[in-house]
């Protein structure tokens, strides 16, 4: 069971990582779905998606939950009938879910230069102390990207910008965390961000400060 990684960066929050090494029938068989999430899965054009898709729902039993546990709001934040926080991510053969007491959102990236095509489309702020000459440009980008999909996910909120409204403060690679903020209708909201990088991927995770 490829559980990958396991982190608790605090009493109330449990991050839990897989790496998707299992066949969409291997995922498929020991799960139980609700109607709407089969016909979902089996509407589905990629098997990649599938997997990904299937490979949440291993990360929930982890944790003790089942497929029927977790809902979504109308904006598509996810929830879990116990009233605890979960956020839910994945990307090509990663999938991570992080469960908390607080509000609390997760993103995981695959590292790729194309990125830096995109930078000007989601950050402003940043793009004052980032250099990009920097051999780490392409790795630090997608840091402010996971942590800015963090927040977005987080925050839930029709018409919230990575550009307008969010920003990440200066951090170096190794140090793996630091401080974002929410900057939205008059209201500033400071998050706690922390990001490590596995097999040419980026996740981070954010917390309100």
């Amino acid at each position: 069971m490829p559980l990958y990684k396991t982190l608790t960066p605090n009493s109330d929050t449990t991050v839990k990582i897989w790496k998707i090494t299992e066949t969409y029938d291997d995922l498929m068989k020991p799960i139980t779905l609700k109607p709407e999430n089969m016909e979902r899965v089996l509407g589905m054009k990629s098997e990649l998606h599938q997997r990904g898709f299937l490979s949440v729902r291993h990360l929930l039993a982890e944790f003790g939950y089942t497929d029927s546990d977790l809902f979504y709001d109308e904006n598509g934040k996810p929830h879990l009938k116990d009233g605890k926080h979960i956020s839910i991510t994945h990307s090509f053969t990663f999938s991570g879910v992080v469960v908390s007491d607080t509000e609390v959102g997760i993103d995981i990236e695959k590292q790729r230069e194309k990125i830096g095509r995109i930078a000007h489309k989601f950050m402003d702020y940043e793009s004052q102390y980032l250099d990009s000459n920097d051999h780490e440009y392409v790795r630090k980008l997608t840091v402010i990207w996971c942590v800015k999909e963090s927040l977005y996910k987080l925050f839930a909120t029709p018409g919230l910008s990575f550009l307008q409204h969010t920003l990440v403060i200066p951090f170096m690679i190794q140090d793996e965390e630091t401080v974002s903020w929410i900057d939205y209708e008059n209201s500033k909201h400071r998050f706690d961000a922390t990001f490590f990088e596995f097999e040419g991927f980026t996740c981070a995770f954010a917390l309100p400060s």
